[in-house]
């Protein structure tokens, strides 16, 4: 997760509420938790991470597993767990969920449609820390056609309209793959129009829906000026809407090299600010199922099941599943990423479209723009 606002102008807005920040190499603390509670949904998203359908799958949790496993977040101390799916809405035990988490921070990650005023309002009183509502353009047509379902752009941003009214922190989420690449920006001006102080700009992975339609990865060099154009937004919309980019993780040590402009002490500094490793070592996700995955982009490795062990057993440094994505920079193998002299702080990017690209799992990221001087390969 590139803070893109905090690099390039210094600014922040829901990411310093949260409070999930921390130093880098600071040691093992407990992950952020991303929990699936279910299959179902009622979008069809051509890029679903988890596949999710309408009426969901077999072999959910019960509502009396699910309260067990919010009560072992709570004994873990975990600093954040974002409730998400599928729709998480649709889940009929969310609230039961939602209370047994008392004393976590609790966000909600979730496609907008079912977020009534009254459903807002009860958002609001339970607690939630924030919600997060998928917008992936700024025209209606290009979201349902994303989203499977015609009307949903209209409701998705009603949703998010009802969460602010009801004061809470909102963020809109777009997933950005090809033929949508500009449409970030457009969702961009929705959250200044609207007054949401956040846009998670995700770069769409090879997991999922999404691995079995290899078309929809952008090029590197759409991948580049994206990234060029959310650091313009970055300067203009500073204090304002802070911006996020997900699933790019050389984005950040790009940002970090043109704010540097050759000046190595500062580019050092810059490079702190680029969050350690993600999965697994500073977010794991939960399945409907109660498998743990070190996080929703990773479906091929399973840590372990809450139906046959505690959460504090399965994330935990000692569990040898666990422990490559601690320093996931010593298994890279690319040409390029293994090389890199900056792997240790991007941690070679995303694994999925690693291996859909290559066949290898610790190679490298097809999307990664630097060029082989940027990175120290020659």
């Amino acid at each position: 997760m590139i803070p893109v606002s905090k690099l390039v102008a210094g600014s922040g807005t829901v990411s310093e509420r949260l409070g999930v920040r921390r130093p880098r190499s600071s040691g093992w603390r407990p992950p952020i938790v991303f929990w699936n509670l279910t299959w179902n949904c009622n979008l069809k998203c051509v890029h679903c991470y988890i596949n999710a359908v309408p009426g969901g799958r077999p072999g959910e949790l019960s509502r009396e597993e699910a309260l067990s496993i919010a009560m072992q977040l709570v004994e873990a101390r975990v600093p954040l767990v974002v409730l998400s799916g599928g729709e998480p809405l649709l889940r009929p035990d969310i609230w039961d969920v939602i209370e047994a988490l008392e004393g976590v921070r609790v966000g909600l990650s979730s496609n907008g449609t079912l977020v009534t005023r009254k459903v807002a309002e009860n958002l609001a009183a339970a607690g939630i820390s924030y919600v997060g509502v998928s917008l992936d353009s700024a025209d209606p047509r290009v979201h349902d056609k994303i989203r499977g379902v015609k009307g949903a752009f209209e409701r998705a941003l009603e949703g998010a309209i009802n969460a602010r009214d009801a004061g809470l922190d909102v963020g809109l989420r777009v997933t950005v793959m090809k033929g949508n690449m500009d449409d970030a920006l457009g969702v961009l001006r929705i959250a200044e129009e609207h007054g949401f102080p956040r846009v998670a700009v995700y770069l769409v992975d090879s997991v999922g829906r999404a691995r079995l339609d290899p078309g929809l990865l952008p090029s590197r060099d759409e991948v580049r000026r994206l990234v060029d154009k959310l650091a313009e937004e970055a300067r203009r919309l500073a204090g304002k809407v802070e911006i996020i980019l997900v699933r790019a993780s050389f984005a950040g040590v790009y940002l970090a090299l043109k704010a540097a402009r050759g000046d190595e002490e500062k580019l050092r500094k810059m490079l702190t600010l680029i969050p350690e490793a993600g999965c697994g070592a500073r977010s794991v996700s939960i399945y409907p199922d109660g498998t743990v995955r070190p996080c929703q982009f990773i479906e091929h490795v399973v840590l372990g099941s809450l139906r046959r062990a505690r959460f504090a057993e399965i994330v935990n440094p000692e569990n040898p599943r666990l422990r490559p994505f601690l320093e996931p920079w010593r298994l890279l193998r690319g040409p390029r990423c293994s090389r890199c002299r900056f792997k240790e702080y991007c941690g070679g990017g995303s694994r999925g479209r690693a291996l859909a690209a290559t066949g290898d799992f610790w190679g490298d990221d097809p999307l990664c723009f630097l060029n082989d001087d940027e990175i120290g390969v020659n």
